[in-house]
């Protein structure tokens, strides 16, 4: 998909795009929770860059064959992170739960730029009506920073999710 021109408005470019503050601020906002809702599901997939694999395999301290051969499987859309079926669905193979609940990443400073993008994902952006069924499922949307909308576009151009 073509990256957005700036001459071209977008929901999110309108005064208060959720319509939950009045205050006629543009864009919107985001605060990671910790809940591991994005991190878990229904089967999906987390592509990654070689560059990615490298920086996951040294985070973990083994060799990129091995990341390769014990972390990742092949999917119609390319090469994944694999998942583990776990009583909230099927969770990223690195999202470890702390005894209060917390969802960590145990690869976090190394993960793949699918996962520093969420929620501004191009699938979550393409109308109001997307980003309100993301928020169903992620307690952190329109909550936390406001994030305005030239780093909500440079964002959602990171990936193609």
């Amino acid at each position: 998909m073509p990256p957005h021109r700036p001459h071209e408005r977008e929901w999110f470019d309108a005064p208060d795009p959720t319509g939950t503050t009045n205050t006629g601020e543009r864009g919107l906002r985001f605060e990671c929770t910790q809940c591991g809702d994005c991190c878990t599901g229904p089967t999906g997939f987390v592509l990654f860059t070689m560059d990615e694999a490298q920086g996951m395999a040294k985070e973990l301290g083994i060799s990129v064959d091995e990341f390769m051969e014990t972390y990742t499987r092949d999917t119609l859309a390319g090469r994944s992170l694999n998942e583990t079926r776990t009583s909230f669905g099927y969770d990223c193979v690195f999202l470890d739960r702390d005894e209060k609940g917390k969802a960590l990443c145990t690869v976090y400073k190394a993960r793949p730029e699918q996962c520093k993008t969420w929620p501004f994902w191009r699938s979550n952006l393409r109308s109001k009506r997307d980003w309100e069924w993301a928020e169903s499922k992620c307690p952190g949307m329109n909550k936390g920073p406001l994030r305005d909308p030239e780093f909500i576009r440079l964002t959602r151009d990171r990936v193609d999710v």
